[in-house]
């Protein structure tokens, strides 16, 4: 697996300047375009499925401001396992130490399994002058990590990254029944990765998984032993909460209890 040259955008990119080209069921995301990308002007390109899922920028922003200080200082690579059109790795390759001057990633590695989508990404990180600040990969996230943590030499130089000081965000795929509708959220619903399988794959890592905003903190809870924290901060845009992100610190061992 190496790093992913420049793609170039495809018919399945778009930038919509008018409200008549946008299908009918991406218009009201559309009209929210300026929350999601305030520079949406500037040229920002989305494929169709990337307005349902990407993070609004003042979200991701504060996502990545918190995952900053929550993670120790000593993690200086974050991996973005499901980058989508950039939002989010473009936050972490913008956040900064206290200072305001020093990079608080010395490496954001941005894993998309989509041409299109990430291709997409790619522009739009370079709208905001981060051409050669971020590492991106064509393929699949889970695939990476197990060459990362059992064959890292089956990587490119420029993705073997120390797992001691790498940490791991993720925005997975939401979907599930009840997902929209139920009071409680059951995580091992959610399609087509459910928390069991997620955190499986990243508890070597810290991590951050970004998760429907009625998730069942008791099944979150379970995912580490009893004298582990977990941070859960629920992100709100003008006042209606959108999600919560659990900040979930590295375990070895599987919890005594399983995962729920």
């Amino acid at each position: 697996m190496k790093p992913a040259n420049k793609l170039p955008l495809t018919k399945d990119c778009h930038h919509w300047t008018h409200l008549g080209e946008v299908p009918w069921d991406l218009q009201k995301y559309w009209q929210q375009r300026y929350t999601i990308f305030p520079y949406y002007d500037e040229g920002i390109h989305l494929t169709h499925d990337a307005w349902y899922g990407v993070t609004p920028e003042p979200v991701a922003n504060r996502i990545s401001q918190d995952l900053s200080s929550i993670i120790s200082p000593g993690k200086r690579t974050v991996i973005d396992c499901f980058a989508g059109v950039g939002g989010n790795a473009i936050s972490l390759a913008l956040a900064t130490e206290e200072d305001g001057a020093t990079q608080r990633w010395d490496k954001v590695i941005a894993i998309e399994l989509d041409a299109a989508t990430l291709a997409c990404a790619q522009h739009n990180a370079s709208l905001y002058g981060l051409d050669d600040d971020i590492t991106w990969v064509l393929g699949d996230s889970f695939k990476y990590l197990e060459l990362l943590t059992k064959s890292p030499d089956q990587l490119h130089a420029d993705l073997q990254v120390d797992v001691a000081t790498t940490a791991i965000f993720a925005s997975p795929p939401w979907g599930g029944p009840g997902y929209r509708t139920d009071e409680i959220f059951d995580l091992t619903q959610m399609e087509p990765y459910n928390l069991a399988q997620l955190h499986g794959a990243y508890r070597a890592m810290d991590h951050a998984l970004y998760l429907p905003r009625t998730s069942d903190l008791r099944q979150i809870a379970k995912l580490v032993p009893d004298d582990m924290k977990i941070e859960v901060v629920q992100y709100c845009v003008e006042g209606a909460s959108k999600a919560m992100v659990a900040f979930i610190p590295a375990t070895t061992n599987n919890h005594p209890d399983g995962i729920p």
